[in-house]
């Protein structure tokens, strides 16, 4: 692999970036009036720099904590590289996050500054001042709302360039919280040597450059998404951020048409479902959508029979390109993470053109084990483990990881820190694995989520519940079963598709459609299908549909939207009784479905980060 040209630190990276790439357009965002605008990097040079001299005039000292509190928008750019340029250590918040981590994450982090996105956000900061006596500053990152405090007069821009200069790959760039399935988020410390070995091992894996434009509606708070914006500004690419609604971000992609489209499954996973619900309200259509797909897997992995040409482009008139039309046109490199993905959705894609790449990481590993790339790719891993990156796995299969990219520790705490490196600079992920004879890694599941049944099975819940969520018509699924005899799941249902399908059945659906019969039977079904792919001790004896999905405000998922498992479990732990009562007594029906607390709103779109 050839080593590509990247600045020593990211306090520079827009310095470096505006030097080599000058007038052409860095970022693309819609302005108030719904207008696209471009923004060139000079202009990024130009407003990172407005913004580190605030700060600086603000008494901003190296390694002071500034956190940044906000929706993903170009000023989380702006803010983000003036952290760096000044010095100073980035801390993310997510915006939806609640007072309690909010102020968990500030306080514990030692932040002097908060930048927040607009004055609702700041008045949440003001309300929650009286615990964050270390703050001094509280500044908006929006110049059409008037700020808390009076901005000072900037300092000289030389002094920036200065500040920036001194930092070193062995400074501490950021501390991210990790969004923990249990208990308050733990501050994983990253310096720019650790974000830099990331950027050296997979700069040379993603194609992109001047011309492409990357698509950016993932929440900056996390890792990711930065990993994206650096990238992207590396290679002098336009990074694009959505423009409006979250759950309009499918609509708006036509619209941006991107070249490179990174996000988690669940985007991935509705254009699917959209695409086969419309194939469902025909005569035999979802017959001809598995037939094209089956086709189209075939044609993208270069073994496409002549005699079906003709079929391969029929099915590119009437299918493909109307996927692709839908994407924008142009995405051609599609990255996926944060969680497994089912395999019939990358086929549907790969068939349609696109070619997803899945990959591995931790924010302890600076977001990269493992990726997939145009090199070398094997569909059901998450690819081989990067340059710089040892991999093996443990005797009781969990994954372990060493190199530039793992971090120093967490912040304020030795015990987790001793947890999770050990004495030869092996992190322990957590996560089981396998490493095939190619090398590529595959991930098993969780190692604190085992199940052990009253019988002494070890049973992994990720397995029974991926098989359950490929089915369009549900959204979450948790397998319960410690120290019991065998499992049951707890189901959410997709709205939308259930709606779908009462439409295309005629069927009028009780209130909740929870509750419904019908649709009791059509998740029977998919239940059934779901333990026809496990082992005979992971099949899920019974199930219950809750009324509500999980959601990041009612405490069921992790700003990352990943299941708070315990959470889950206690919130429901009447409904599990019922289940196992139900099963005793011999039942085959099940017990009555019920939904629990109704106190949490609806996810506002399957497409969320």
């Amino acid at each position: 692999m050839q080593p590509t040209e990247r600045p020593e630190t990211l306090a520079v990276l827009t310095e470096w970036a505006a030097d080599r790439h000058g007038e052409r357009p860095a970022l693309r965002f819609k302005s108030e009036g719904g207008a696209w605008e471009n923004v060139s990097y000079e202009q990024l040079r130009s407003r990172v720099r407005d913004f580190g001299q605030e700060l600086l005039a603000l008494g901003v000292r190296p390694d002071d904590r500034v956190a940044i509190l906000a929706e993903t928008r170009p000023e989380w750019t702006y803010a983000h590289f003036a952290t760096f340029a000044a010095g100073a250590v980035v801390v993310p918040v997510y915006p939806t996050a609640g007072d309690e981590e909010v102020e968990w994450v500030i306080g514990d982090s030692d932040a002097s500054v908060v930048i927040c996105e607009n004055a609702a956000q700041a008045a949440k900061i003001e309300r929650l001042r009286t615990g964050l006596p270390g703050v001094r500053h509280v500044l908006l990152m929006t110049e059409r709302e008037r700020p808390t405090e009076s901005a000072p007069e900037p300092g000289p821009p030389d002094a920036l360039l200065d500040r920036a200069r001194t930092r070193t790959p062995a400074d501490l760039a950021t501390i991210i919280y990790t969004s923990g399935t249990t208990g308050l988020p733990k501050g994983c410390l990253l310096t720019h040597g650790n974000l830099g070995a990331v950027q050296s091992a997979t700069l040379p894996l993603i194609e992109g450059g001047p011309g492409d434009c990357t698509y950016l509606y993932l929440p900056l708070a996390h890792l990711l998404a930065q990993l994206i914006e650096f990238t992207t500004l590396i290679e002098g690419g336009e990074l694009c951020f959505f423009g409006g609604k979250i759950e309009n971000v499918v609509a708006e992609l036509a619209e941006a048409k991107p070249t490179h489209l990174p996000s988690v499954p669940r985007l991935f996973e509705k254009v699917y479902s959209v695409v086969l619900s419309l194939a469902e309200s025909q005569d035999g259509g979802r017959e001809r959508f598995e037939e094209a797909v089956r086709i189209g897997v075939l044609a993208a992995d270069g073994v496409l029979p002549p005699d079906l040409q003709d079929a391969y482009e029929a099915a590119d008139k009437a299918l493909y390109d109307l996927v692709r039309q839908a994407l924008g046109g142009r995405v051609r490199w599609a990255l996926t993470g944060g969680a497994p993905i089912a395999p019939h959705v990358i086929d549907f894609l790969r068939a349609c053109g696109i070619a997803v790449y899945e990959g591995y990481g931790m924010t302890e590993s600076a977001g990269v084990i493992s990726l997939n790339h145009p090199g070398a790719v094997r569909y059901g891993t998450v690819g081989r483990p990067v340059e710089g990156c040892e991999v093996r796995i443990a005797d009781d299969g969990e994954v372990l990881a060493r190199g530039e990219m793992v971090f120093p520790g967490y912040h304020a705490d030795p015990a987790a820190t001793r947890d999770a490196l050990d004495d030869e600079g092996w992190l322990h992920t957590g996560d089981l694995g396998a490493v095939d004879a190619d090398g590529y890694l595959s991930i098993t599941g969780r190692k604190k989520d085992l199940i052990i049944t009253s019988g002494g099975k070890n049973l992994t819940p990720s397995l029974g519940e991926l098989a359950l969520q490929r089915s369009r018509f549900v959204s979450r699924a948790v397998m319960v079963g410690d120290n019991r005899p065998y499992p049951v799941a707890l189901i959410t249902l997709d709205a939308e598709e259930i709606s779908g399908w009462a439409g295309r059945e005629g069927v009028a659906l009780t209130e909740p459609p929870s509750r419904d019969p019908r649709v009791r039977a059509l998740v029977q079904e998919v239940v059934d299908a779901a333990n026809a792919t496990v082992s005979r001790p992971a099949r899920m004896r019974e199930f219950a549909l809750l009324d509500e999905d999980f959601t990041v405000e009612g405490g069921l998922l992790t700003p990352s939207l990943k299941v708070r498992r315990r959470a889950v479990t206690e919130r429901y732990a009447a409904v599990v009784e019922e289940l196992y009562e139900g099963l005793r007594e011999g039942s085959h029906e099940g017990p009555r479905e019920t939904g629990g607390p109704a106190a949490t709103p609806p996810l506002p779109d399957a497409t969320a980060p």
